[in-house]
């Protein structure tokens, strides 16, 4: 499968998420989340919120990003549930990826985006991505890719759809459960449910936006 097929795959699944009080559901108190019986705790969600604030605030661009990413704390959980989706994909078919795998990617995405820094303020404008988050993102990307390689899914309307049932049925499998402050998982759609941010962009589009700039 050709690179940036492969990439653009993964795009149409992943539409994934104000800083935080303590807080918790009745059944899991101080748990953002329970995905697979595992806590995703608020205080690890205000670790994420906080670094990309700090990125933002650094940034020339600042009242723009922070204006731009107003839902963050809930586009953080977002993707930290679907992170837990897609390791659950992978690990049901039997795929890995090393750190090797991974520092690959990322030079090849910094070869694309023209540079480290231009990743970087890329990914901090699409995605809400701090820095020292982009490695997360470059390991999602390298496992959607062998899950899609895996089971032979090409970037078709069939293709997206049998990958969306692929990762519905895992996400079923998790019994996700999120604590009602941030809505509530959509198994379905592989996000939580009322959430669908206009500015996110997935790092697929990397190539896309090098050759553009």
């Amino acid at each position: 499968m050709h690179r940036r097929t492969a990439l653009s795959v993964s795009a149409a699944l992943f539409a994934a998420a104000p800083l935080l009080a303590a807080c918790g559901s009745g059944s899991h108190p101080g748990a953002a989340a329970v995905v697979g019986g595992e806590r995703i705790e608020v205080s690890s969600l205000q670790d994420q919120v906080r670094d990309v604030r700090a990125a933002q605030q650094a940034s020339p661009q600042s009242a723009q990003l922070i204006k731009a990413t107003g839902d963050l704390s809930r586009e953080k959980l977002n993707v930290m549930i679907f992170d837990r989706v897609v390791d659950r994909v992978a690990e049901d078919n039997g795929i890995t990826v090393s750190r090797g795998e991974i520092q690959k990617a990322h030079d090849e995405f910094v070869e694309q985006s023209g540079g480290e820094d231009q990743l970087a303020a890329m990914l901090l404008q699409q995605q809400g991505v701090a820095p020292d988050q982009i490695d997360t993102v470059v390991r999602r990307t390298v496992l959607m890719n062998k899950i899609a390689a895996k089971l032979g899914i090409a970037n078709t309307p069939e293709g997206q759809q049998k990958l969306t049932g692929v990762f519905t049925a895992a996400s079923k499998s998790l019994g996700i459960d999120v604590n009602p402050r941030f809505g509530s998982w959509d198994d379905e759609k592989i996000q939580l449910g009322t959430y669908s941010p206009a500015w996110l962009r997935q790092i697929s589009r990397a190539p896309e936006a090098a050759e553009g700039a």
